[in-house]
């Protein structure tokens, strides 16, 4: 009886210890948690190719050279965009603030188009809102600025990112096998609850990004052979609209379609509708041929999820928004099910 108090006085510390660290521990990741999960996200989708590169030059070996590929090939060309992005909007805002919005450039500008419009009228729209259009200047100026003076941090914190990922990499096997020894379920719900959540990774994360870089490189195609300014451009925006729902490609063909009408290309305007439309509905056909048919993501959950995700992580709560609610479900599924059996047993 002594022994049994004893050892029930021993796994309580344990447990207040485990339990107290634990949640030190995520007060320590909580504030680069956007970019842990990143890291989480990337490790994922490398690892296929880490699994066949170990087997030649060794486990450290292929993740350095997977973190340098992906950071070449990914991290410097985004880096490039949003510090041009980020020059760009600065000096235009900076240019509307000093020098004002010409009513007369916008009226030339109109008349070069074909469509004439009364300039008095724009004058008084622009005198009459000139307070708001001011504010929402102001406000474009200081979030550009907000974002060059958080230049620094988001350095450190893709720094963070990049040693998360090799350790994921090098040592996600071992991690794995961890995880499975301190989750107290047996080892039939191990193997169905992570072949469920694989299933669900690829879908939420790997699938979404082929089926968005599918669609984004077709209506590229489109922009190039119509010849539309800034086509490089509108394709990367396009790939980052096609991973919302509901919005999708439309965000791009479309507004492309009304810029060619208005400066005088109706064919080259029709042109891009249909092709448009062909390369929305494509998804169809797209989506299932790369993702198959995934029971964990109903669109309900994708969209919450990805809304959800990006309104509390960010703009990784993208890819990781659909993936916790899909966890979540699979979770309560397989929890309702063992306790109907072990109630029925």
């Amino acid at each position: 009886m002594a022994r049994s108090t004893h050892e029930l006085t021993e796994q309580s510390a344990l447990g207040v210890i485990a339990i107290a660290s634990g949640i030190l521990a995520v007060l320590l990741m909580l504030p680069y948690l956007q970019y842990i999960l990143l890291a989480v996200v990337l490790a994922y989708a490398l690892m296929p190719l880490h699994k066949g590169l170990k087997r030649i030059v060794g486990p450290t070996a292929s993740a350095l050279a997977l973190i340098t590929a992906s950071f070449l090939t990914i991290i410097i060309p985004v880096l490039y965009i949003v510090v041009i992005a980020v020059q760009q909007a600065s000096g235009l805002t900076e240019t509307l603030l000093e020098e004002g919005l010409s009513v007369t450039a916008i009226q030339q500008r109109l008349d070069s188009s074909g469509y004439s419009i009364d300039s008095n009228d724009v004058r008084e729209a622009y005198e009459a809102n000139q307070d708001p259009i001011n504010s929402g200047l102001d406000g474009m100026l200081g979030g550009t600025l907000e974002i060059i003076g958080g230049i620094p941090s988001i350095a450190i914190s893709l720094t963070v990112t990049m040693f998360v990922v090799f350790g994921l990499l090098r040592d996600g096997d071992r991690l794995v096998a961890w995880f499975q020894t301190i989750v107290p379920i047996s080892d039939e719900v191990k193997t169905e609850l992570f072949g469920r959540l694989d299933r669900l990774m690829w879908a939420s994360v790997i699938g979404n990004v082929i089926v968005s870089a599918i669609q984004a490189i077709l209506l590229g195609i489109g922009f190039w052979v119509l010849e539309v300014p800034g086509a490089i451009f509108l394709t990367v925006v396009t790939f980052l609209l096609a991973l919302l729902p509901l919005i999708g490609v439309f965000g791009t063909w479309i507004p492309v379609a009304i810029y060619l009408l208005i400066v005088g290309r109706p064919l080259a305007a029709l042109l891009m509708v249909g092709y448009g439309i062909l390369v929305s509905l494509s998804d169809t056909y797209i989506r299932p041929a790369v993702i198959g048919k995934s029971g964990e993501l109903s669109s309900a959950v994708i969209v919450v999820g990805i809304f959800g995700g990006i309104a509390v992580l960010g703009p990784i709560g993208l890819f990781v928004g659909p993936v916790i609610l899909g966890t979540a479900k699979i979770s309560f599924d397989l929890f309702a099910r063992e306790w109907y059996k072990s109630k029925t047993a």
